[in-house]
């Protein structure tokens, strides 16, 4: 059989893009590695557009309480508790667990027919005139086009030359939950020398903690245990709670890209390119992208699925990285200069209405 698209890639920017894809007629498959419920370490939080993604998709209704809670505000917490919050749009973000999302995601591609082939890796591939032919572990599959939602190390991405040296600082990040819970709707961003800590709740009873930091900027080997006791204030609140997931890590995330398409294909979420996750916007920024590709496939198919034929999507892609990329790197700048961030947020706490504006612009900048 050939597809109009094959993903390679079944996390949650891939099944959203299958959604997409196929709701302006396409037909599509799916092609996911891995099996079972698929974890990953990252923050599980939804900006207001992501989580307006799920709602047009109908998502939603596969989500139950015990594994997603909405937040309405980011506040950004100093070593000494003091903090500056702000609200969100509506309808404000959502907190989810990782593979509540990608199963809720799966249910609905299962509801629409969409074929989701687990255990199922893409080793290699050729681009022909009128289809590309994808190797994989369950047989060769045809389509006429071909999207890299294989995340951050992504081997598409390397497969179609469209990877780039990444320069500059290597961050990782570790993750885990708890089962308490969340003592308030917001995401918390505690602030230390050297690293942040990423709270997120996730459910009625549980919260994820993730902490993101710089090779070389702390002393000792990356401990969650060790991390979590440079944030007095933190620990605090999770005292006496019990530890829900293992520990997850993820890094380096800085990955580049010389473009996002090339003949007949085409890359979107973390393979699309990644700064860092400081912002919060990878999960919303990549359904955005998902959208984009699945409003341009149809005419791109035919007109041959040129890199010409997909100028929108490589246009609309580059303008959205570039100013994530920009606030990324600014709060990166200021989260690694500690007088000149303890100085900066100090102020904002100073003056509600301007740390109301500014936040809202840098959480939201992606949607």
């Amino acid at each position: 059989m050939m597809f109009d698209v094959a993903i390679a890639g079944g996390g949650p920017v891939g099944l959203v893009a299958a959604l997409e894809m196929q709701a302006r007629g396409l037909s599509v498959v799916v092609l996911e590695r891995r099996t079972g419920a698929l974890d990953k370490a990252c923050g599980e939080g939804l900006m207001p557009s992501g989580r307006s993604a799920l709602e047009r998709l109908g998502v939603m209704r596969w989500l139950t309480p015990g594994d997603c809670a909405g937040f309405s505000a980011i506040r950004f917490v100093q070593e000494d508790g003091r903090g500056v919050e702000a609200q969100l749009t509506a309808p404000g973000g959502l907190g989810v667990r990782r593979t509540a999302l990608r199963g809720a995601l799966a249910s609905e591609a299962h509801a629409r027919k969409i074929e989701v082939r687990e255990g199922c890796a893409v080793r290699t591939h050729t681009v022909g005139a009128d289809a590309v032919t994808l190797t994989t572990d369950a047989g060769d599959v045809s389509a006429r086009f071909v999207v890299a939602a294989d995340g951050l190390h992504s081997p598409m991405r390397r497969a179609l030359g469209l990877e780039r040296a990444a320069h500059g600082a290597r961050r990782f990040g570790l993750r885990r939950h708890f089962g308490l819970p969340p003592w308030a709707p917001r995401v918390e961003v505690h602030l230390s020398a050297g690293v942040e800590a990423y709270v997120t709740p996730s459910g009625v009873n549980r919260v994820g903690v993730a902490f993101l930091w710089e090779d070389g900027d702390i002393p000792e080997p990356p401990d969650f245990d060790r991390l979590l006791s440079r944030f007095p204030v933190l620990m605090e609140r999770l005292n006496g709670a019990s530890e829900d997931t293992p520990v997850l890590g993820a890094g380096p995330m800085h990955q580049g890209v010389r473009a996002r398409t090339a003949h007949r294909a085409a890359l979107v979420g973390d393979a699309a390119g990644y700064v860092d996750a400081i912002t919060g916007e990878g999960l919303s920024m990549g359904f955005k992208q998902a959208r984009v590709l699945a409003e341009v496939l149809p005419d791109a198919l035919a007109a041959g699925a040129s890199v010409a034929s997909l100028v929108r999507y490589e246009s609309e892609s580059a303008k959205a990285f570039r100013r994530y990329a920009r606030l990324a790197n600014a709060m990166l700048w200021t989260a690694q200069r500690p007088r000149l961030r303890r100085f900066m947020v100090n102020r904002l706490i100073d003056a509600p209405w301007l740390a109301g504006m500014a936040l809202r612009w840098a959480m939201t900048s992606g949607d």
